[in-house]
C-alpha cells in the first residue's frame, strides 16, 4: 500500500507542478481582471458537477461496491457491473449535457450572480462556459475507469491524467492568437484534454482486461446497492459543494479582482491538499474496501493510521509556509505579466486564511475511510451537511469586513467542525480506532512544525535581501532556498524525535 501511496503522490505532485505551471500561464496572460473573472467561473462549472456526480460520490459508492463484487462474484460479474453503471452514466451526463448548454444564463447567473450588473462579463462567462461544461461528460467517464483501475491495483494512468489538462491548457495558451481571445483558447484546452484523459485511461483498462463493454442498463441487486449507497453520497458530496458554490457565488459580490484572487490562492492551497489528501484516499479506499471484505479489520485499522501519520507529516510544513509565508509564495510563484503587487497582497491574504484549514483538509480523507469502505455513505452526508451549514454562514458574515479573505476563513473552519466530527462519530462506532504509533507521531510533527516555525520567522529576511540581487528570478530563488532550509530543518527535526520515540515508519503491510 505504501508504494502505492507514493506513486500516486508522487504523480500528483507531477500533476500540481504542472497545474502550478499552467495557472502561472494563465496568471502572465489573464491577470485579475474581467476575462479572468469569466474564466474561472466557466473553469469551475463543469468541475462542481465533476465533484458532486464523479469523483466525489462515485467513489464513495462504487469502489467499496465493485470491490464487494469482485472478491465476492467475480471478474466477469465485476466488468458487467462497470458496464451497466458506464451505460447509466453515459445516458444521464448526456441529458445534464444538453440541459446545461440550453440553460446556461441561468447557471451562470447562479453561480455568479454578480455578474449581472456587468453584462460583458457575465456574457463571456456564458460563452465559455458552453465551451468547458462538456468536459463533464467526459471526465465523468475518466472517474468510472480511474476508480476500477483503483480497486485492481493499478493507480498511475488515473494519476497521470490531470497532468494532460495542464499540458492542453499551455498548449492552447501558447496558439492562443488562433482565437478570438486567451480564454477561448484556454477553455478549448480544457474541453480537448477531456478526450485526452480518457483515451488514457481507456487505454490503461483495456490493457487491463476490464475495459467496459456495451450493456444495457439493468437494476439488478448489485446496481440497486450502489444506487441505495450513492444517493446519500451525492448529498454529502453536494454539501461539500455547496461550500465551493458559495466561494464563487460570493466571490462574485466582491470587487472585479476578489474572484481571481480567491482562485490563485486556491491553486497554490490545492498543492499539498492534492498531493496529499488526494493520495490517502484514493489508495487507502480500495485497500481497506478489501480488507474488510475479506474479514481482516485489524489490517484495515493499520493501514488507516499509518496513512493519518504519513499525511499528518507531509502537511504539517506546508501549513508552516502558507501562514507564516503567504506573501513570498504568491509574488513568487504569480507577480508577473498582468499580475501586479495589488494582486498579489490579496491573493496571500487568502492563502493565509486556507492555510488555517490545511490539516483538518488532509485528515478528513483517512478518517472518512472508516465510512466509505463499510459503504456508509449516510454519516458523511449528515456531517457535510452541517459542517456546511456553518461554512456558508460564517462567509456571509466574514465576506464584507474581510473581502476574500473571509470566504477563506470560512472554509477553514467548516473542515475542522467536519474533521471533529467525522472523528468522534468513528470512534463511538469503534470504526476508528488511533494507535500509539499515530499518537508518537503526531507528538513529533507538532514539535518539528515548532522548530519551522522559528526558521520561518528568521530565515527570509536575510536570504531574500541576498538573493534580490540576482538579475533573473531572485525572488524565486530566495523562496526555493527558504524551502530547502526550512524542509531540511523539519526532517531532522522530526526524525530525531522519532527515533528518539522509539518509532518508526513500516515501508509496507504485512503480506497479503
Amino acid at each position: 500500500m505504501y508504494k502505492n501511496l507514493l506513486s500516486v503522490g508522487g504523480l500528483t505532485l507531477v500533476s500540481r507542478a504542472s497545474g502550478f505551471l499552467r495557472d502561472i500561464g494563465i496568471g502572465a496572460v489573464l491577470g485579475t481582471g474581467l476575462l479572468a473573472d469569466a474564466f474561472f467561473v466557466a473553469f469551475k462549472l463543469p468541475n462542481h458537477f465533476r465533484a458532486i456526480f464523479g469523483e466525489g460520490a462515485f467513489n464513495m459508492a462504487y469502489v467499496p461496491c465493485y470491490s464487494q463484487v469482485l472478491h465476492k462474484e467475480g471478474a466477469g460479474e465485476a466488468r458487467l457491473f462497470a458496464s451497466r453503471i458506464a451505460a447509466i452514466m453515459l445516458i444521464t451526463q448526456l441529458v445534464l449535457l444538453a440541459l446545461a448548454l440550453f440553460f446556461m444564463p441561468v447557471l451562470v447567473d447562479l453561480l455568479a450572480p454578480g455578474f449581472r450588473d456587468e453584462p460583458q462579463k457575465f456574457d463571456t462567462a456564458i460563452t465559455l462556459s458552453r465551451i468547458t461544461f462538456p468536459y463533464l461528460l467526459l471526465i465523468t467517464l475518466v472517474t468510472l475507469q480511474s476508480s476500477t483501475l483503483n480497486a485492481h491495483g493499478r493507480f498511475v494512468a488515473a494519476a497521470f491524467s490531470p497532468v494532460l489538462m495542464n499540458l492542453a491548457i499551455l498548449a492552447f495558451l501558447a496558439c492562443a492568437f488562433l482565437f478570438p481571445n486567451s480564454a477561448v483558447a484556454a477553455c478549448t484546452g480544457i474541453l480537448v484534454s477531456g478526450v485526452l484523459q480518457l483515451a488514457l485511461t481507456s487505454y490503461d483498462a483495456y490493457r487491463a482486461g476490464i475495459l467496459e463493454t456495451a450493456a444495457m442498463p439493468k437494476l439488478t441487486s448489485n446496481i440497486k446497492h450502489f444506487f441505495t449507497t450513492l444517493g446519500p453520497a451525492i448529498i454529502g458530496s453536494a454539501g461539500t459543494q455547496i461550500s465551493i458554490f458559495a466561494d464563487t457565488i460570493i466571490g462574485s459580490l466582491l470587487p472585479t479582482g476578489g474572484l481571481s484572487s480567491i482562485y490563485y490562492a486556491d491553486r497554490i492551497y490545492q498543492l499539498p491538499l492534492g498531493v496529499i489528501g488526494n493520495a490517502s484516499s484514493t489508495v487507502l479506499l480500495p485497500e481497506m474496501s478489501r480488507l474488510l471484505a475479506l474479514g481482516e479489520e485489524a489490517k484495515a485499522f493499520h493501514a488507516q493510521n499509518r496513512t493519518m501519520a504519513i499525511s499528518l507529516a507531509l502537511a504539517a510544513p506546508f501549513v508552516v509556509a502558507l501562514i507564516m509565508l503567504p506573501d513570498v509564495i504568491i509574488r513568487a510563484v504569480f507577480q508577473r505579466g498582468a499580475f501586479h503587487a495589488s494582486a498579489t497582497h490579496e491573493s496571500a491574504q487568502v492563502l493565509m486564511a486556507y492555510g488555517f484549514g490545511l490539516i483538518a483538509m488532509v485528515l478528513q480523507p483517512p478518517v472518512l475511510g472508516s465510512f466509505r469502505a463499510r459503504a456508509d455513505t449516510q454519516t458523511p452526508m449528515v456531517v457535510a451537511l452541517i459542517s456546511v451549514a456553518v461554512n456558508v454562514a460564517l462567509k456571509l458574515v466574514l465576506f464584507r469586513p474581510l473581502g476574500a479573505m473571509g470566504i477563506a476563513f470560512g472554509t477553514s473552519a467548516g473542515a475542522w467542525i467536519a474533521l471533529i466530527l467525522l472523528t468522534w462519530i468513528a470512534w463511538r462506532q469503534d470504526s476508528l480506532k488511533p494507535d500509539v504509533f499515530f499518537a508518537k507521531t503526531a507528538g513529533c510533527v507538532t514539535l518539528a512544525a515548532f522548530i519551522l516555525c522559528i526558521v520561518a520567522s528568521v530565515a527570509p529576511g536575510p536570504i531574500l535581501a541576498a538573493t534580490s540581487h540576482l538579475p533573473h528570478f531572485g525572488y524565486e530563488t530566495g523562496l526555493l532556498l527558504i524551502c530547502v532550509l526550512g524542509g531540511v530543518a523539519y526532517a531532522l527535526v522530526l526524525l530525531a524525535a522519532m527515533r528518539m520515540s522509539g518509532i518508526t515508519l513500516p515501508l509496507r503491510l504485512p503480506r497479503r
